[in-house]
């Protein structure tokens, strides 16, 4: 008897053993594949648990999971606990790849699994079986990239169009996924928004009949002249593909796998703006472009202020290139310009206008020419330069004070005024002159007062001298008060313009080799960025701030072919200050 309790007892003890161990391990779906297939990892553990971390996946591609599947069941009065988290990967390259430790928190004890390894072989050939699921999506599936102008001019726009074609053999959704976005390095670029809204159209793909939808269109506008690539778009895609199974109705069932596709590399050949017949006050402007002179009125008194207008309008690289400035007579005081840039990009490019509005200020009476001022462009449909040039423009001061000789003598494009005898009077040779008061100043009010009013100053100039004091102790006030007035002085163009990415970017970066220019008496913008150090670096400056100040110019570069956020531009105008201050401190 004591030994059949003994038994039952041990049977006991094992079977709560064993339901307590915790298993947590790793389960490949193949321990070799080649360089175009798919690997599955579940990672299992038989109790449920907190803070799963997965592996890195070096020398993968996480193109699918995290995938959660709990399986809870009973069986003989026996509770059987399952949950898996599966993800499938993509290898990156060939080789043995291992697949590292996961871990998860069990009952407050942290448990990990076992590496392991996979061997990545070179592409295999899939099987041409039409049963075989990652064939038949393989040959249904194709992303390409269009190009519209694969020879264009420099800074002429061309768009990149990236279509999905789709044969009716196979069916996907919307949730694929970008593994790789090109950065379209030496372009100025930017994205038609399709708000998710994908139409879908009936084409041909290689002859044969598909349906496909446009996933994207990119504008860019080459900076550079040459062969220039233009990096693949690659996704991961869900595909539904028809399997041999049927389901209890006799409908084939549906088989889901991903695919990799990619759009490819492509290459455009940059043709540079000819040489000849091009004007001296050619700037950059590429397209077919209008150009207008307006003021508000022509005709005012001195000291009143009238608005001056330059404008560009038409299709081409209207955000890329500055307005024509104006040359107006010193007698009349111009404002630095308001821009207002109305350009919208479409799927052929940038439409629309820019505009400067000058306010002016003449100081004299008189009239004053405006001149015909030009703006030249390239029309790369005629490939030819063109240039257009305003009307003159009077601008009649009808009333105000006369210019002076100087004056005149300063402002040599002001129309010459007439002037008559009645404008002056004779002068008399002899006076009869009295004197207005003959009481004394010795020990007047206005001595008593002018004596004693130093004295009443002197608390003031103590508690200024105090004030003052106090003022060069506070350190770190100084250098926020300083690096305030650098930016202002160097930065107010970058400032204003925050509202214009690209044009923000212009100015930030042509504001920071303002500075080095004022500070190293030296032009830098034709400088390397490598020059650049090696001028600071001999000017005692710290190596972090020589980098915080490279970095600065490329974030410049960048930025003006990239989408950027508000909150980053303001980053960036941030750090500029800030490193012109730290600059202006530690060079000697």
């Amino acid at each position: 008897m004591k030994q059949f309790s003994f038994l039952i007892l041990l049977c006991m003890f094992l079977g709560v053993t064993a339901q307590a161990q915790v298993t947590f391990e790793t389960k490949l779906s193949k321990k070799k594949l080649g360089l175009n297939e798919r690997l599955r990892v579940d990672f299992e553990m038989n109790q449920d648990g907190d803070n799963f971390n997965p592996p890195s996946f070096e020398g993968f591609q996480v193109v699918g999971g995290p995938n959660q599947a709990i399986s809870n069941s009973y069986f003989n009065g026996k509770r059987t606990y399952s949950k898996t988290y599966s993800y499938f990967l993509a290898p990156s390259s060939m080789g043995t790849k291992t697949i590292g430790q996961a871990s998860i928190d069990i009952d407050g004890k942290t448990y990990k699994t076992a590496p392991v390894t996979v061997n990545v072989t070179k592409a295999v050939k899939l099987s041409k079986d039409g049963s075989n699921a990652e064939y038949l999506a393989d040959e249904n599936v194709h992303l390409v990239a269009e190009v519209s102008n694969a020879n264009p001019f420099l800074s002429e726009a061309i768009t990149v169009t990236y279509k999905l074609y789709v044969s009716h053999e196979v069916s996907i959704t919307s949730n694929w996924r970008e593994i790789s976005t090109p950065k379209y390095a030496d372009f100025w670029s930017q994205n038609i928004n399709t708000q998710g809204n994908y139409k879908v159209y009936e084409g041909k793909y290689q002859g044969e009949d598909y349906r496909y939808v446009i996933l994207r269109s990119t504008v860019l506008y080459p900076q550079k002249t040459g062969e220039l690539d233009i990096e693949p778009l690659t996704l991961d895609i869900p595909i539904d593909v028809r399997s041999n199974k049927r389901d209890l109705f006799g409908r084939p069932r549906m088989v889901r796998v991903n695919k990799t596709v990619s759009a490819g590399n492509r290459t455009i050949n940059v043709k540079p703006l000819p040489v000849q017949g091009k004007p001296d006050d050619f700037a950059g402007a590429v397209g077919d472009f209008e150009f207008r002179v307006q003021t508000n009125r022509t005709a005012l008194d001195a000291n009143e202020a009238l608005a001056l207008t330059t404008k560009i309008s038409g299709k081409g690289n209207l955000k890329l290139f500055d307005l024509p400035s104006l040359k107006l007579p010193s007698a009349l005081e111009v404002y630095e310009p308001e821009r207002e840039n109305q350009v919208t990009v479409q799927t052929d490019g940038m439409r629309g206008s820019i505009a400067e509005t000058y306010t002016v200020v003449p100081q004299y009476k008189g009239n004053y020419p405006i001149r015909p001022i030009s703006f030249s462009y390239f029309n790369p449909k005629t490939e030819r330069y063109e240039t257009v040039s305003s009307e003159e423009i009077i601008i009649n001061v009808e009333n105000g004070p006369v210019a002076t000789a100087e004056n005149t003598e300063n402002n040599a494009l002001a129309v010459e005024n007439n002037l008559d005898n009645a404008q002056f009077k004779f002068i008399q040779l002899e006076g009869n002159l009295e004197p207005i008061d003959s009481t004394t100043f010795f020990k007047s009010k206005l001595f008593w007062t002018l004596l004693g009013g130093p004295m009443l100053l002197i608390p003031l100039v103590i508690l200024a001298g105090r004030k003052h004091r106090e003022r060069m102790a506070d350190v770190e006030g100084n250098k926020l008060r300083k690096a305030d007035r650098l930016a202002k002085k160097y930065l107010g163009d970058a400032r204003k313009n925050m509202k214009d990415r690209v044009v923000f970017y212009e100015s930030l970066e042509r504001a920071l080799h303002n500075y080095l220019k004022a500070k190293l008496n030296i032009e830098t913008s034709d400088f390397s960025k490598d020059k650049i150090s090696e001028l600071l670096a001999e000017k005692q400056v710290a190596q972090a701030t020589i980098s915080e100040f490279i970095a600065l110019l490329k974030s410049c570069e960048y930025a003006r072919y990239t989408p950027t956020s508000d909150v980053a531009m303001q980053q960036d105008y941030e750090k500029a200050a800030q490193v012109i201050s730290t600059i202006d401190k530690q060079i000697q």
